[in-house]
């Protein structure tokens, strides 16, 4: 396992540097001179000038990002344009928030598309219906599921809260009201795609020889698809997982706006809004860091879930 390990983070590594060195260039051009935006539209020439050469913005691309990376790698992200603020003292109080947010998402939906998809009465009775909210939850936007939300369970139905965030340390029941839309809205499109994946498999996992041994013996059919079917049906779940990070930070960004969630999605938002390239690199490079090792999570998963299975 910790050769596997090691050998993963060699490939890593070297993506992780290619792609925010990509994310650099990119932003930086987009923007153009992060002088002109320090000092506003009436700034002379000679001013943005004076302040490119102090600051080195006139310098080659990959010069810069190379300085960039270095304070980078010691948690230093530079100063917010717009606020003046460190861009780290900005950015960590807001990961767990998202990254909460996406734990709660991925696992419902994991949960909400095998389970269901693996009782026999979703099988033989509501697969159709089942179908068919699959295709919604992959067609529906976030941005309308979450407007569609707050207007029957928070204008209609008064039953949950519109908006904002309410930490653990302010009360679990508060927390969880806070919640509960936010996931469902962030889930939809993940429960939809991961059921469809499950289902093709599931289906053909049940149609081979070890399991109608298993159904010859006597053992019962939930005993036969929970405890044979689903081990063997879930790992193409658990390879769209690890290929859907880079959508689920996508959906976070729609659904933090939405639902106005002080998490790095909304930050990443609020930077584009006013050109701060800073805070912009900074969530890019921790959406990509965080991809990347989900993914090397995936691939270690496949040793677990199926032993038989040796990653090279």
């Amino acid at each position: 396992m910790l050769t596997l390990i090691a050998r993963r983070l060699l490939l890593v590594v070297p993506n992780i540097f290619l792609l925010t060195f990509l994310l650099f260039a990119s932003v930086t051009s987009f923007l153009g001179s992060p002088a002109a935006m320090m000092l506003g539209e009436d700034a002379s020439p000679q001013a943005i000038r004076e302040l490119n050469a102090r600051f080195g913005f006139d310098r080659p691309v990959l010069v810069q990002y190379a300085e960039w990376m270095w304070r980078a790698l010691q948690g230093d992200f530079g100063r917010s344009f717009t606020t003046q603020q460190p861009v780290a003292d900005a950015l960590l109080p807001r990961v767990p928030v998202t990254l909460e947010l996406a734990l709660w998402a991925i696992a419902l939906a994991v949960l909400v598309a095998t389970t269901v998809n693996t009782l026999p009465v979703a099988r033989r009775l509501v697969g159709a219906l089942s179908s068919t909210l699959s295709v919604l939850g992959i067609t529906v936007p976030n941005f309308m599921l979450g407007i569609l939300l707050i207007y029957v369970f928070s204008v209609h139905l008064r039953l949950l809260p519109s908006t904002g965030w309410v930490p653990w340390s302010d009360g679990v029941v508060a927390h969880l009201r806070h919640l509960v839309m936010p996931v469902a809205t962030l889930s939809a499109f993940y429960i939809g795609s991961f059921s469809m994946v499950y289902r093709a498999e599931f289906r053909a996992v049940m149609q081979r020889l070890f399991i109608r041994v298993a159904r010859a013996k006597g053992i019962s059919e939930a005993r036969v698809a929970y405890g044979h079917g689903l081990p063997n049906a879930i790992l193409p779940v658990i390879t769209y997982v690890g290929v859907s990070l880079g959508q689920l930070a996508g959906g976070a960004v729609v659904t933090e706006t939405v639902f106005s969630i002080p998490g790095t999605g909304r930050l990443f938002v609020d930077a584009i809004a006013t050109r701060d390239f800073p805070v912009m690199l900074a969530v890019g490079i921790l959406i990509i860091i965080a991809v990347m090792l989900m993914n090397l999570v995936a691939d270690l998963l496949y040793t677990v879930v199926d032993p038989q299975i040796r990653l090279d």
